[in-house]
């Protein structure tokens, strides 16, 4: 009965350590988002090295430290690199093997841009301008983890940028339709205090312009990244590039065309004799924006101070109030500005 239960305890431990040791020769699947599964196989690789498992463990992996290698670890002999350096076994460096292990057509990349849609990176077009070659790509030029890079990083060769600079394919500039498929870029409403918003209207523009006309020779793809005043404008800055009367009407001309339903207010200067107030709407009737801004005054109120003594010397409102040539004289009677 004895050697009965000690034969019976023999089998179960052989049994044992077999069912272990089958656990830990099973097939280890590595997941990816954007790529197919990679199946690394104990047994055929054990079958490489006589079954000794001390060749990986614990020389290569320790089972104590569960962690992810990257492809850049990897050619620099971590991990899989270790055997997989084009010495023992084929290098994960070459390009054209990443199909041995990644199994199946690598996934299309989705991005989520605020404002434009979704804009899709097909793995497999490119891989075939490549020839198949995947570090035509990924060579350490781009990463794939790589995010928040702008367009205006692209134009400088980042990420897409590096391939897509107008010589090796076409230029991430003036062709956003070509990535932002169904592109149709929104008004832009510029909020501005104490006058009407700014419209800017793409669907306008591209009418008689392409993107990479204005994008980012004169502005950055992303809105309100520095303000422009009128005065900038009026010296060729920002919408003044163009609308500057030659190209287009000048940014000094007619507000009313891009301030819609624009009505100036009255200006109140306060002064020794009193306040004094500036009716936009009493000379508008005989002049345009453009007789005064910014000639004679700078778009933003309160900007230019000058005394009587200046006016009556041609300065600021004796420009025009000039001894009646053009409208009485700043000499005249001082009550009609002046609340005295």
């Amino acid at each position: 009965m004895r050697k009965t239960v000690v034969l019976l305890s023999l089998v179960l431990i052989v049994l044992t350590a077999a069912v272990s040791g089958a656990a830990e020769y099973k097939d280890i699947t590595f997941t990816f988002k954007n790529a197919g599964p990679v199946v690394f196989s104990h047994e055929f690789h054990l079958g490489k090295y006589n079954n000794n498992c001390k060749m990986c463990h614990n020389a290569i992996y320790n089972l104590r430290e569960r962690r992810h290698y990257s492809m850049a670890e990897m050619e620099k002999t971590r991990s899989c690199g270790a055997c997989h350096s084009g010495v023992k076994a084929f290098s994960v460096s070459n390009g054209k093997e990443c199909v041995r292990c990644h199994k199946g057509a690598p996934k299309d990349v989705a991005y989520q841009v605020k404002g434009l849609g979704t804009t899709v990176f097909s793995h497999s077009k490119h891989i075939a301008k490549n020839n198949g070659n995947c570090k035509g790509c990924h060579d350490g030029t781009i990463k794939p983890r790589e995010s928040g890079v702008t367009m205006a990083q692209m134009e400088k060769g980042k990420k897409c940028g590096a391939c897509h600079n107008g010589k090796r394919s076409f230029a991430v500039t003036a062709n956003c339709d070509r990535c932002h498929k169904g592109l149709k870029p929104k008004e832009i409403t510029f909020a501005l205090k104490n006058i009407a918003p700014a419209i800017f209207s793409h669907e306008f523009h591209l009418q008689a312009y392409k993107c990479a006309d204005c994008h980012t020779k004169v502005f950055p793809y992303r809105t309100v990244v520095g303000k422009a005043t009128m005065d900038d404008m009026s010296k060729g800055k920002s919408c003044g590039t163009c609308h500057n009367g030659n190209d287009a009407f000048s940014a000094a001309g007619d507000c009313g065309k891009c301030h819609k339903g624009f009505k100036p207010g009255i200006i109140k200067f306060k002064t020794d004799g009193g306040e004094a107030a500036f009716s936009h709407e009493f000379h508008l009737q005989n002049y345009k924006c453009a007789d005064c801004h910014t000639k004679i005054f700078p778009y933003k109120a309160g900007a230019l101070n000058a005394l009587m003594g200046d006016m009556e010397s041609g300065k600021s409102c004796g420009a025009c109030h000039n001894k009646g040539k053009d409208a009485f004289s700043v000499k005249d009677d001082c009550g009609k500005c002046h609340k005295m």
